[in-house]
């Protein structure tokens, strides 16, 4: 390690576990990440006319001004337009009668040029569509101040500070008020608690005090809210990773006190819809792939334990992901385990909720990813279909459901020299080392698919969350260098279904690793990667799974790409104080269990590091990052830094002004990631090295 390293001037003999980093208000510590960060940009520093290049072929690339579709609403069609030269949208809308031009209600772009960083965490409108309330967060700690506006030029009023990011507006508006709500946090920021705001449109200058409406005392459930479709229930839903419970308090009457609509069962997971005389239930009490019900209304009302009935049995083939209610029926998303990839279902019901019709919607190509958009209108027969590939971006259709008809309505454009038809995607299949087949997706330049390529492999693998296909403009600009772009689909994430996750989770944590491995050496072994030439990149828990990875088999990377990356498992498990720790339990497991502790001391990445050859490492933290503190990553920049055997740099950026999400504008978000890419072709070979 240099003398000049950061590491070397701050190191501290009598705490060799660099835990006093995780003080953020000793000035030792900002002078840790000053001096990392300037460390960082001095080696980087010949590479910063290529980040250059990169950013800007990024820009050429795409259409930077931007219309998004119009929501045709009651009163209004809304929409947003990004300009050209702007980080941020403004909000437009026009009346569905064409009476008046259309006008600008919201200028994000004037609010958020007061603030280093800015991020707006949800808008919603009032019934009427008269007025606007939205939460924003000008630090990045995720904790949000609540705005009202009279549409669409009145002036904003503060309502409330220190709240969630999610609002939703009862269905009980009166020309004089109407009752908003929202969540608030307890001291680990985990929402807690449903308030609701009674507004006067008459004096919002002066915001009346919130009222409790529930308050969750389970440190191991997060509380969330929401309203049907139908706009007839308001639905509390408290939740952890494995069980949830939801009540319901009709959306008309929001005083009334919430009524308890499914109860927990440990180990039962439900979401609720609604239409009129009936609730349908996701859950998965008879199984780990879910099912769905269905429930009188009046049923429930007569009596505290009715029962429901099954409209979709649990299969050992798919698992059913969401649902979507409308008068005429259900949309059942539900994915297939052998293929990993989601069909969405139609079901027509009749008054008697018998299934009328049953079929699935067309795909254009597999694998790809086909998403639901959100409709304004409980009663249409024309939905919204967003479609995409890792070699087609993304496309909006509108779908007849009655005649079957599609109307293209909106493709992201694409420019520049590589079309989305020079490219070439393709799955193969690794074996892990139980004989678990594991899907492997990669995308290439067609013309360069019949040769070995310098290789980006991708993994997250958590939550159950699916990395299902996505196109990137930016990725474009390393695909044209001749880099591939794999994606490994392990354990612990939901492409194979509800089985896939739960085979990658838990005391099966070591399945997601191994999987990541073995599609590292399947790219190889089936030509498409060259063994010397592979960058591995994973975020947040991503970064989990690839410095568990580069522990383990650091010769099998070239480099590696941490972000925001969770490493110190064991150690944040162990502190019940921080955000996300309680919550966590049923992921990882509690350590005050012998056995957990020793399980997640086995993988941890800060726990298993060790004097070797390490690949050069790229590692990025956050200051306001609540979910993965900054300390992470610092601490594991400064002990992987003494470990170090070999000559590969290891580097630390920690940006000062950014939560988990990174930057909130997008073009300081594509120069970072820019920055990243030239690290990338750096490691791969296909850029001159840093003096």
């Amino acid at each position: 390690m240099p003398k000049d390293s950061p590491v070397t001037r701050h190191k501290r003999h009598d705490a060799p576990e660099w835990h006093w980093l995780e003080q953020r208000d000793d000035p030792a510590t900002r002078a840790f990440l000053k001096d990392a960060n300037q460390a960082h940009e001095r080696w980087f520093r010949p590479l910063a006319p290529l980040a250059r290049t990169l950013y800007q072929d990024h820009l050429s690339r795409r259409e930077l001004a931007v219309k998004s579709l119009e929501a045709e609403l009651d009163v209004f069609a809304v929409w947003s337009e990004t300009g050209q030269d702007d980080d941020y949208p403004r909000w437009w809308r026009r009346p569905l009668d064409q009476s008046s031009a259309p006008a600008c209600f919201f200028d994000v772009v004037e609010r958020a040029g007061h603030h280093a960083f800015f991020d707006i965490g949800d808008m919603a409108l009032t019934p009427d569509e008269q007025w606007l309330a939205w939460s924003e967060d000008t630090q990045g700690d995720e904790r949000y101040a609540l705005w009202l506006k009279a549409l669409p030029d009145g002036e904003p009023h503060k309502l409330a500070d220190d709240i969630g990011p999610a609002l939703c507006w009862a269905e009980d508006q009166t020309p004089r008020n109407a009752t908003l709500l929202f969540t608030r946090f307890d001291a680990t920021q985990r929402p807690d608690s449903l308030w609701r705001c009674q507004v006067d449109f008459t004096a919002p200058e002066r915001p009346a005090p919130a009222t409790l409406v529930f308050r969750e005392e389970d440190a191991e459930f997060w509380l969330g809210m929401g309203k049907t479709r139908s706009k007839a229930w308001l639905l509390i839903e408290t939740s952890a990773k494995d069980t949830t419970e939801i009540l319901a308090i009709p959306a008309a009457a929001p005083n009334t006190p919430p009524r308890l609509l499914h109860r927990r069962i440990k180990g039962v997971e439900v979401s609720i819809d609604h239409r009129p005389g009936a609730f349908y239930r996701l859950h998965n009490q008879d199984g780990p792939h879910f099912a769905l019900d269905t429930l009188v209304e009046s049923a429930w009302e007569e009596s505290d334990s009715p029962e429901w009935q099954t409209l979709i049995a649990h299969d050992d083939a798919h698992t059913l992901e969401g649902m979507d209610a409308y008068a005429w029926g259900l949309i059942v998303a539900q994915r297939s385990h052998d293929e990993a990839q989601t069909r969405l279902r139609r079901l027509v019901l009749d008054g008697l909720d018998e299934i009328t019709i049953d079929t699935l919607i067309a795909l254009p190509e597999t694998p790809c990813s086909q998403l639901l958009e959100e409709s304004a209108h409980f009663d249409t027969t024309r939905v919204r279909l967003r479609e995409e590939s890792f070699t087609h971006p993304a496309s909006w259709y509108e779908l007849d459901l009655e005649s079957g008809d599609r109307r293209h309505l909106k493709t992201v454009p694409v420019h520049g020299g590589l079309t989305p038809g020079a490219l070439v995607s393709k799955r193969i299949w690794a074996s892990a080392p139980d004989g678990e087949r594991v899907p492997v997706s990669i995308v290439m330049r067609a013309d360069l698919a019949d040769r070995p390529l310098p290789t980006l492999l991708y993994g997250y693998g958590a939550y159950g969350e699916p990395l299902d296909p996505w196109f990137s403009i930016a990725r474009l600009s390393l695909l044209e260098r001749g880099v591939a772009f794999a994606v490994a689909h392990v354990r612990g994430g939901g492409e194979r279904g509800e089985p896939w996750y739960l085979n990658g989770k838990m005391a099966h944590k070591e399945n997601s690793f191994d999987d990541f491995l073995a599609a590292r050496q399947a790219l190889v072994d089936e030509g498409l990667s060259q063994a010397e030439r592979i960058v591995a990149v994973g975020a947040s828990a991503g970064g989990l799974l690839v410095g568990a990875c580069v522990n383990r088999a650091p010769e099998a990377f070239c480099a590696a790409v941490l972000d925001v990356p969770f490493l110190d498992v064991l150690r944040t498990m162990q502190n019940p104080e921080l955000p996300l720790t309680t919550a966590e339990y049923s992921e990882w497991g509690n350590p005050v269990e012998p056995e957990v502790e020793a399980r997640l001391r086995g993988y941890s990445p800060m726990d298993n590091i060790q004097p070797q050859a390490y690949p050069a490492l790229w590692i990025e933290g956050n200051w306001f990052d609540t979910r993965v503190g900054y300390w992470e990553p610092a601490k594991f920049y400064a002990r992987v830094s003494e470990a170090q055997r070999g000559d590969a740099p290891i580097l630390l950026h920690t940006d000062m002004d950014s939560g988990h999400g990174g930057a909130s504008g997008r073009f300081k978000s594509w120069q970072d990631a820019a920055r990243q890419d030239a690290f990338i072709l750096w490691a791969l070979g296909l850029a001159d090295a840093p003096a």
